[in-house]
Formats: C-alpha cells, sequence, structure tokens
C-alpha cells in the first residue's frame, strides 16, 4: 500500500538551525520543499510540480536569505513584499511558507481542500500577498504596491515572480512602460524562465526572443543567471540593491521540474514525444515513489557531506 511522507517542522528548524555552509543549507532546504511540495500534490490528487519544482529554489532564496519578510513579520508595512503572478506555483510556495513557519505543516497537507490552502493562492492564507493565477496582471499589481509604499513612506521592496510563457500577455508590457514613466524603482521583477509553458516548449506557441534586449528597451535594468545557483542568485540580488534609479529584472533561467530526473524540462518533453507532462496533475503511485526517493536520496547524500543526520520523515 502507498504511504505518502513528508518531512516534519522540526527538521527544517534543525537544518535551518546547523552552522553547515550557507548555501549547502539553502540546497537542503529546497529539497526538502520540493519533496514536501511533492507529497502536497499527491495527497491533493491534483497540483502543479513542474512549474513549483522550477521556482522553488529562488523562492527559498528569497525568504531564506534576501527578504526582511521573516525578520520584520508578515504584517509589518516596512517589509519585503513577494509573491508569484502566475499562481499555479502555489503547492512549491506553501511548502516555502510552512519551511519559514508562517503556515502549518498540516495545513500544508490540505492543499485544494475546503479548510485547506486553496489550488491558487488567497490573501485568506498567511503569507499571501495577493490573490494570483490571471495571468499577466501581477507587475500591475506589484506596480501598485510599490506606489502604496513610497506614497505612505514605507520600507522594503516589491519582488514578483513571473512564467516566461507569462510574457505573452499583452499587459506585462503595458505595466512595463508605465512603471518606467511613473519612475517606480522599488519593485523587482523575476523571471522564471524555464522555457516550457504548460505542455509545450514556448519557443513553439509565441517565441519571446532576445528578454534581456526587450526589457532593456522599456528602460528596466537587467541580470540574468541561474536560477538554481544560490551564489549566483545572491550576486545577482546583491547588483539589484545597488540599482536604485531604475527599476530591475532578474531574468532566472530554470529547468521546469527541477529535481525529479524525469520531470526535468527537456528529458521530459523528449519523453513525452513532445509534451510535458508534467504541468499539472498528481504523479501516479510509481511515478510519486521514484520521485520521492530520488529527491530523499539526494537530501541523505548532502546532510551527510554536511556530517548531519539524516532526515527523520
Amino acid at each position: 500500500m502507498l504511504k505518502i511522507c513528508s518531512i516534519p517542522g522540526k527538521e527544517f528548524e534543525r537544518v535551518s538551525g546547523s552552522d553547515i555552509n550557507k548555501y549547502d543549507k539553502l540546497s537542503l532546504i529546497a529539497d526538502m520543499c520540493r519533496l514536501n511540495t511533492l507529497s502536497a500534490v499527491k495527497l491533493a490528487g491534483s497540483g502543479h510540480l513542474g512549474s513549483s519544482f522550477s521556482a522553488i529554489d529562488i523562492m527559498v532564496m528569497l525568504y531564506f536569505n534576501e527578504l526582511n519578510t521573516l525578520k520584520l513579520g508578515i504584517d509589518n508595512p516596512d517589509r519585503d513584499i513577494f509573491f508569484s503572478s502566475k499562481g499555479h506555483d502555489c503547492p512549491g510556495y506553501y511548502s516555502v511558507l510552512a519551511a519559514a513557519g508562517v503556515i502549518s505543516f498540516d495545513m500544508l497537507f490540505k492543499l485544494r481542500r475546503l479548510g485547506g490552502l486553496d489550488g491558487h493562492p488567497d490573501v485568506g492564507i498567511p503569507g499571501v500577498e495577493t490573490n494570483s493565477g490571471s495571468l499577466g496582471m501581477g507587475i500591475s499589481k506589484g506596480r501598485g504596491m510599490a506606489i502604496a509604499k513610497k506614497l505612505g513612506d514605507k520600507g522594503g521592496s516589491v519582488f514578483v515572480l513571473t512564467g516566461d510563457g507569462e510574457l505573452q500577455e499583452g499587459q506585462i508590457w503595458e505595466s512595463l512602460q508605465t512603471t518606467v514613466h511613473q519612475k517606480i524603482h522599488n519593485i523587482n521583477i523575476i523571471v522564471d524562465n524555464n522555457r516550457i509553458q504548460s505542455d509545450k516548449p514556448v519557443k513553439e506557441i509565441i517565441d519571446l526572443g532576445d528578454l534581456v534586449r526587450k526589457f532593456e528597451a522599456f528602460g528596466w535594468h537587467v541580470e540574468q543567471c541561474d536560477g538554481h545557483d544560490f551564489c549566483k542568485l545572491e550576486e545577482s540580488f546583491a547588483r539589484l540593491r545597488e540599482i536604485t534609479d531604475y527599476p530591475k529584472v532578474l531574468i532566472a533561467d530554470t529547468v521546469k521540474g527541477k529535481g525529479v530526473s524525469f520531470m526535468e524540462g527537456m528529458t521530459a518533453l523528449k519523453e513525452g514525444n513532445g509534451l510535458y507532462h508534467w504541468h499539472s496533475g498528481a504523479p501516479g503511485d510509481d511515478h510519486y515513489e521514484r520521485g520521492f526517493a530520488e529527491i530523499l536520496n539526494r537530501i541523505d547524500i548532502n546532510l551527510n557531506k554536511s556530517s548531519l543526520e539524516k532526515i527523520s520523515l
């Protein structure tokens, strides 16, 4: 009989409180979140794994290294604000919020259940800044939040995660030019550039071309890095903090399904004969067990390298 397992909060506290290398710690937390995301979606019977897995490293980097949100509190008006515009990556987002102590692990495993966590982010959930998932609207919402911070003389910056396929929406480009025209500089856009939208490559739907040149043409400062390399992410965010006279974009090159080999990007497309089968829906029992074992094995190897005890499920 299939057993669906998860990593409890005490294990996140143990790893987070350890004195191991910072990047090793972030990598461990991210994989622990991946495992819980996989189990939450399996238990729910539906959800979005591919885009959750491509974005988890970015979210972990933000909450555990970059944002002041946890330090100040999720209701402090001077906090940094983060939300995902694409929204359907919320299983991964919820797992990071649980790891950070913002929501309970009990709630995480009530994904898509009455009285639990919604299938797209909702402001009734602690730590969720805005409802999202209606594609193309996130930068406009973030711009409004950034304006409110300026008008209210509040601290903190706004960080909005978008999907690359989402950039095909016209409102995205309208919001870019309006942000520049209104001289709103306390906003950061992060593109989860995994190159697959739903079940097909982005370039086969509407090729986005040179995103760096496009964002720069709209007057934004642009950085680009490997979205799964915590050192590169840290360096990129450090450079963005130094830019105070432009709105900013980080194009994070990612792999859809990152962390489970048979779900990863081009490998999964090839195995699916040109279709990506891990955008939505829960994995079958065999795929769940295979994915769970792969992630857990990598966690245990990295714990051993860091001289930490294995995870207790």
